[in-house]
């Protein structure tokens, strides 16, 4: 199976000009296979077939690496969801709906991504791109929260970053408990997907209440 980022389920050899990219790949798989900190560069670059010094040309060690995999994976996922949000359109609730799926989708699709984003226990002090591209995909939810917030009377708007923050824990948390396709997947007797859609119209209806 081919993943939308493009590598595969099989482990190939590197036989392009494109080194970074390969180990970035590489990567992915062995998070698959142990986690986001259960590879040394020296596998990912035995795996990616090329020698052990190659890796150093891009990459200072395991941490940059799982970095620039954690960066990627935050573009990917800032695109999903801008996807999904479309402006608002037809409207802010239907857009938000759309967005909450797009969320749990990429933590059931893109696991090694998810795992090496939120799993991975990077700095944003030592690794600045990665703050700003985590800050462009929260930027994309606060902006749902926001214009759902327009929508509410006037009385009862809750702060934007409040409610972004809230809305994005009741995402990550089901995302995380119950969107990953692995052996961890808790069973549950609904969708992530419906318990999502609850715990935001239950949020909303307090709102409007």
């Amino acid at each position: 199976m081919t993943s939308k980022n493009g590598h595969s389920g099989e482990r190939k050899g590197y036989h392009h000009g494109n080194l970074r990219q390969a180990l970035i790949n590489t990567a992915l798989l062995l998070i698959s296979e142990k986690g986001a900190a259960g590879f040394t560069i020296a596998e990912a670059a035995r795996a990616a077939g090329v020698s052990p010094a190659a890796p150093y040309r891009h990459f200072k060690d395991r941490d940059a690496l799982l970095a620039d995999v954690a960066e990627q994976g935050l573009g990917v996922f800032a695109a999903g969801l801008s996807d999904a949000w479309a402006d608002g359109q037809p409207d802010p609730r239907a857009a938000f709906q759309r967005m909450g799926r797009a969320y749990l989708a990429f933590a059931r699709e893109e696991p090694s991504y998810f795992a090496a984003m939120f799993e991975s226990g990077l700095s944003f002090k030592s690794y600045p791109a990665l703050q700003e591209a985590s800050d462009r995909a929260f930027a994309v939810l606060r902006d749902g929260c926001e214009a759902l917030i327009a929508t509410l009377p006037a009385g009862r708007r809750p702060p934007v970053m409040m409610m972004a923050l809230h809305i994005w824990s009741l995402s990550h948390g089901i995302a995380a408990l119950f969107s990953r396709g692995d052996d961890t997947r808790r069973s549950i007797p609904m969708e992530p997907e419906d318990l999502l859609e609850a715990a935001v119209l239950i949020y909303m209806d307090g709102l409007n209440s």
